[in-house]
């Protein structure tokens, strides 16, 4: 999070921000009005933390100090009386250091003065490692790091006060129930505060993102019971966001109300810097504004899974959300956020999310951040808990032929997907080695970044630059022998695949398409081999199909980079499109097209447990704007990119993908590919010819 202006902003510890407001997120679920924690550990922010800065002025300069917590101020190491609003620096060269407590809220510092001002070049550290000796003399220090710093540039609005936009919304229809109650429908799955006026008594209201699950009473994923008493005017402080298309309000008896509406509770997002696409053929159309409504509807404080269900962050949903994001509103502070609060704090305990999968796609979801966005002060900041959580799993990890593979322990959750067929996820999953030979890629990559950038004034207990080479060169060794240890054990020959898992020394032969897939999304193979994967796991149809929005994300982007670009339009009609024909108005958690009706709705054992607006199942939106048309940055930031668009046998398409230099936009049809670029260059990929497209300009290229 880096200062946007020369003026004053609130600073704190990195990632202690985004550890308290994910607190608070993550224990928004109710379940029926029951609260609802999450299942992994919980971090806190640190409760102490010291902020410094050298500064010099020519005269004595007063500057404002405004904090979150208790604080005390030292001028030069000299403890300085009280706590200060006011303060007055004498001209010269000083240090300042202000350390700040605050149990409830993550500390946080405001100083604003003519020059000196809190941004994020002032450092900060939680360390208390000082010791006083006879003489009083001050020894020891911490490890300091750059401050974290955002939007909050007013001394009245700390960080603590963060919150997303709000917006009246009202139903579209009313319908009383022959049981008694009224059914309001809003038009469509949306999220946020419901609001009743002139409340006498006591209400009972369900909710259902479904007309059917809203009249269960007793089945209801969420409810509320609401009285006179407990609300003041309206009832929305009282109810707390709830995500819904439909709600029914049964008055107790002898109970009123006037009204109900809602405010509907958003992320703002520029609409003139956002991704669009259309295309010739209208599903497809309506398909990319669903995808793109689900996405803003999950794209809160965090990237979340479901709206009604989980509403946590989940790092195998987040990475989906991030690329997606990458192509909608690129909104780079939340995917910044979400990365820093699922990472949590040293030491580590658990994978994330408890989910060995999970760990390896948090490490390789840095990497693509950067790629994106070119953001060196991030991967700086973040990569020493890349080291920490990598050498957790390395801790873990068998030692199988020297080859470090990944085995789930007894309190691992391996996930993959879920899976309507038989298929266990015992021993060494030849997936999991995929991922894990990626993240291995990930770190050298981040490494050799930090080395190829060093700071002229590194903060104290920084890496250096001979250290972070030997980093690169040392996961560059591991990925190219976990790599070539995961051919040999699980490539078969015969049936031109990878098979599933090793089990106390056993092959289980068994194809699926998650290593397959993998494989062929993370280069793991020569082209030849792919091809085989292609015929053999891919476009096989005994092979079992993939039933989740989750793995039909990875599922479709594989085939999109072999070329197969008219089925992947063929499969996103019939899936997503299928979707629509059962009155999605937004996105499921997971789709079977041989349900109908009611069916839809039930999972988890449960006749609502499914979620009807899940983020990965937005992915349409990612695989148009990459693989359509055909936008993506080959150097990190977009300093140099690519389009090589595809029809899929579409008369035409057009759209536009944001980036950190402004959108470039995208025109194709039978006769030409229009391209206009930002502030950057890159090179248009049509028919085998590699045009150049100049930066600030349009560049046409004919097809005939």
């Amino acid at each position: 999070m880096e200062q946007k202006n020369n003026s004053a902003t609130w600073i704190w510890y990195p990632g202690d921000l985004e550890i308290w407001l994910g607190n608070q997120f993550n224990n928004r679920r109710t379940e029926r009005g029951a609260m609802f924690p999450p299942f992994w550990k919980q971090d806190s922010h640190y409760v102490t933390v010291e902020f410094s800065t050298e500064v010099s002025v020519s005269e004595p300069e007063t500057v404002s100090i405004a904090c979150e917590g208790r604080y005390n101020l030292m001028l030069d190491g000299k403890l300085q009386f009280g706590e200060p609003q006011q303060f007055t620096v004498p001209s010269g060269r000083h240090k300042l250091n202000i350390k700040v407590w605050n149990q409830l809220t993550p500390p946080a510092l405001y100083v604003c003065g003519p020059t000196i001002k809190t941004s994020s070049s002032w450092l900060a550290t939680y360390e208390d490692k000082i010791w006083i000796d006879e003489n009083g003399v001050a020894h020891g220090s911490g490890i300091y790091v750059p401050a974290a710093s955002w939007c909050f540039d007013s001394p009245d609005t700390p960080p603590s006060t963060y919150h997303l936009e709000r917006r009246e919304q009202q139903p579209v229809s009313s319908t009383p129930q022959p049981q008694g109650g009224t059914l309001y429908d809003f038009g469509r799955e949306t999220f946020g505060y419901l609001k009743v006026a002139g409340l006498q008594g006591t209400l009972y209201i369900y909710y259902g993102e479904s007309r059917e699950e809203a009249l269960d009473r007793e089945h209801c994923e969420t409810l509320d019971v609401i009285s006179e008493g407990k609300a003041s005017g309206s009832a929305s402080a009282t109810l707390g966001s709830k995500a819904f298309r439909y709600v029914y309000v049964v008055p107790a008896d002898g109970s009123s109300y006037d009204a109900i509406d809602m405010d509907y509770e958003f992320s703002p997002h520029d609409t003139a810097l956002s991704g669009s696409f259309r295309c010739s053929d209208q599903l497809l159309n309506d398909i990319w504004q669903t995808a793109a409504y689900t996405m803003d509807l999950t794209t809160r404080e965090f990237f979340l899974d479901g709206i009604k269900r989980d509403r946590w962050t989940w790092s195998g949903d987040a990475i989906q959300s991030y690329l997606m994001n990458y192509y909608l509103r690129f909104d780079t502070e939340c995917v910044k956020r979400t990365i820093r609060q699922l990472r949590g704090k040293d030491p580590v305990t658990a994978h994330v999310n408890t989910i060995m999968d999970y760990t390896f796609y948090w490490m390789i979801s840095v990497g693509q951040y950067y790629q994106y966005t070119g953001d060196v002060d991030f991967l700086r900041e973040i990569y020493p808990r890349m080291l920490s959580l990598f050498n957790y799993c390395m801790k873990r990890a068998d030692g199988f032929d020297t080859s470090y593979m990944m085995e789930g322990k007894d309190d691992d959750w391996i996930f993959v997907d879920w899976v309507d067929f038989p298929m266990h996820k015992r021993g060494k999953l030849c997936f999991e080695q995929i991922l894990l030979c990626k993240a291995e890629w990930t770190l050298h990559e981040c490494a050799a970044v930090l080395a190829a950038n060093p700071l002229d004034n590194a903060p104290q207990g920084s890496l250096t630059t001979e250290q972070y080479a030997e980093q690169a060169d040392m996961f560059e060794y591991f990925a190219k022998h976990l790599q070539a240890e995961t051919i040999i054990k699980f490539w078969d020959s015969d049936s031109c695949a990878f098979l599933h898992a090793i089990e106390d020394g056993e092959m289980n032969r068994q194809i699926t398409k998650f290593p397959n897939m993998f494989a062929i999304l993370y280069d793991m193979l020569d082209a030849d081999r792919q091809q085989e994967i292609m015929k053999s796991v891919m476009l096989n149809a005994s092979v079992p199909a993939i039933t989740t929005p989750y793995m039909r994300f990875y599922e479709l982007e594989a085939l999109c980079m072999m070329g197969q670009h008219e089925y992947v339009l063929g499969e996103i009609r019939d899936y997503w499109g299928g979707m629509l024909r059962e009155g999605a108005t937004t996105f499921w958690e997971k789709y079977v097209p041989t349900e109908h009706g009611v069916q839809h709705l039930a999972m988890y054992g449960r006749p609502y447990g499914k979620s009807l607006c899940h983020a990965w199942g937005a992915s349409p939106v990612y695989l148009l704007g990459k693989y359509f048309l055909g936008v993506s940055p080959l150097k990190p930031g977009y300093e140099e990119f690519e389009v090589c668009p595809s029809l899929g046998g579409l008369e035409w398409i057009e759209g536009a993908v944001p980036t950190p230099r402004g959108l470039i936009r995208v025109a194709v049809n039978d006769r030409e590919v229009r391209v206009t670029a930002p502030d950057c260059s890159g090179w248009i990929v049509v028919g085998g010819r590699r045009v150049p497209a100049r930066a600030n300009t349009e560049t046409v290229v004919p097809l005939a």
